[in-house]
C-alpha cells in the first residue's frame, strides 16, 4: 500500500462491516491525516425525518480515525487493528441532520497518540467545501486487543 493513495475497498482499512460500515471511501491520509468520503444513503438504522441526525456525525468521525489506523497497520503488512471511541469534546454542529444523498467529507488530523494506545484526533465533516460540524475525539487502540476484551469479560 502506498502512503497518501486513495483507497476505493474500504473494508482493506476499516475492521466495521455491513449496517454499521458508515464511509465509504478513502480519499488521502499520511502519517498524521485521513481524508473519508460517504454519501448519506437513502435509507438505514441511524435516519430520521429529514435525513441522519448530526450527531451520528462523530461515529463519521470515528470511522475515518479507524481508517486511518487501518492505513497506519497496511503499512506495515498488518490488518486493520480493533480500536474503541472513548469520547468527544467540543462537538458543533451547523445543522441537525445531514440530508440523504449528500455527499460528504472527513477529515481527521492526528493531535496525540501515546504509546498506550490513547489518541486525540480533531474532526471536522464537510459538505461541498463547506463544514457542517466539527469535535475532537478521543480513542483507545490497545496493544493487544484480545487480551484487553478478556480482560473487561
Amino acid at each position: 500500500m502506498q502512503l497518501g493513495a486513495a483507497i476505493a475497498d474500504i473494508e482493506q482499512v476499516l475492521p466495521h462491516r455491513g449496517c454499521m460500515r458508515l464511509v465509504d471511501r478513502v480519499l488521502v491520509w499520511d502519517a498524521d491525516n485521513i481524508a473519508v468520503a460517504l454519501q448519506i444513503p437513502q435509507s438505514g438504522p441511524f435516519h430520521e425525518t429529514g435525513g441522519v441526525p448530526a450527531y451520528v456525525g462523530i461515529e463519521y468521525m470515528a470511522q475515518a480515525v479507524a481508517c486511518w489506523a487501518g492505513c497506519q497497520a497496511r503499512l506495515h503488512g498488518q490488518p486493520p487493528p480493533l480500536g474503541f471511541l472513548l469520547g468527544t469534546r467540543r462537538f458543533d454542529s451547523a445543522l441537525p441532520c445531514f440530508e440523504r444523498g449528500w455527499q460528504l467529507r472527513i477529515e481527521a488530523h492526528r493531535e496525540l497518540m501515546s504509546d498506550n494506545g490513547l489518541g486525540v484526533f480533531a474532526c471536522r465533516i464537510l459538505h461541498e467545501d463547506r463544514e457542517l460540524a466539527s469535535a475532537n475525539i478521543s480513542v483507545f487502540e490497545p496493544p493487544d486487543t484480545q487480551a484487553y476484551l478478556d480482560a473487561q469479560g
